[in-house]
């Protein structure tokens, strides 16, 4: 074997190593985004929701969960993966909601969001 064919044949095990790589993570964000960990439901008064970020801009927010009159609250950190979903929240700040929720445990950096819980919808408590 000549040291140009060798050298072609490291390139295309080189290239071939390399989009393994990104399709193998590229498989592991589309499966972390699409399967739930858990998913549920949590209602308190909204406190407040931002777009936050340097580079990838999120919707971050608080809700504020008072279980009993007089205790301290706690507050659910949650992040919004959807304009619409996060204008409808935006409107109910103040207001006593319910917010549907899904867990997506493993996701990479904070591109994604800062919190693994992504809220999916709200309604508001009467």
């Amino acid at each position: 074997m000549d040291t140009q064919a060798l050298g072609r044949r490291a390139l295309k095990l080189f290239i071939a190593t390399l989009l393994a790589t990104a399709l193998g993570f590229a498989a592991y964000i589309w499966l972390a985004l699409s399967w739930s960990y858990s998913s549920g439901e949590r209602a308190g008064f909204m406190q407040k929701l931002s777009k936050k970020g340097w580079l990838c801009k999120t919707w971050e927010g608080e809700l504020s969960l008072v279980a009993l009159p007089g205790a301290a609250p706690e507050k659910f950190l949650f992040t919004v993966r959807d304009d619409a979903v996060a204008a409808r929240i935006n409107a109910a700040v103040g207001k006593r909601v319910a917010l549907n929720y899904e867990q997506h445990k493993g996701l990479p950096g904070s591109c994604f969001g800062e919190t693994d819980y992504f809220v999916t919808d709200i309604k508001l408590v009467e």
